[in-house]
């Protein structure tokens, strides 16, 4: 059941978890445009720091990066991973217009807004599964704490499985 109509706020994106019995707890902090400021703003919280980037290749297909806030990634040898070796950030039109998400608000809960599925979600397989997340709810200004069985509930959701990958 792919959710279809648009979802632009974080009040809208509770109200579709809440819905969906997808279970959370809500950190509510200053804007953060980095894994360093949320560190400086967010209380301590149970769950992986997750840094996501979204992506794409030369042949424009996209991709939603979930990884640690601590790793940094090599995207050549990720794009030779998945056989796109030309990795590039996707602008912000893009992010804006697939994902309904602007810059400092990256998150895996934009997928809610993939109908299409026209963005391919990866995963850190260092880091899957962890027993919970930290992920932004379509806004930079919160956080929210997902468990693993509640994370993937919502990707099942939302049509996007996800493609474990070592990066």
């Amino acid at each position: 059941m792919v959710h279809s109509e648009r979802i632009d706020d974080e009040a809208g994106l509770l109200a579709y978890l809440g819905r969906h019995e997808i279970p959370y707890q809500r950190i509510v902090h200053p804007p953060v445009y980095t894994c360093a400021e949320a560190r400086l703003y967010r209380p301590p919280a149970p769950g992986l720091e997750t840094k996501n980037l979204f992506l794409r290749d030369e042949k424009y297909l996209f991709y939603l990066v979930m990884t640690d806030c601590a790793k940094r990634l090599d995207l050549r040898r990720l794009g030779k991973e998945l056989g796109a070796p030309k990795l590039h950030f996707g602008s912000e039109a893009e992010l804006m217009g697939l994902l309904g998400l602007t810059p400092g608000s990256v998150t895996v809960l934009g997928l809610v807004n993939d109908a299409k599925q026209q963005v391919e979600l990866l995963v850190d397989a260092q880091f899957w599964p962890s027993p919970a997340y930290l992920c932004h709810p379509l806004v930079n200004t919160a956080t929210l704490t997902l468990d693993h069985a509640a994370l993937l509930h919502f990707f099942a959701l939302t049509g996007h499985a996800p493609r474990v990958v070592e990066m």
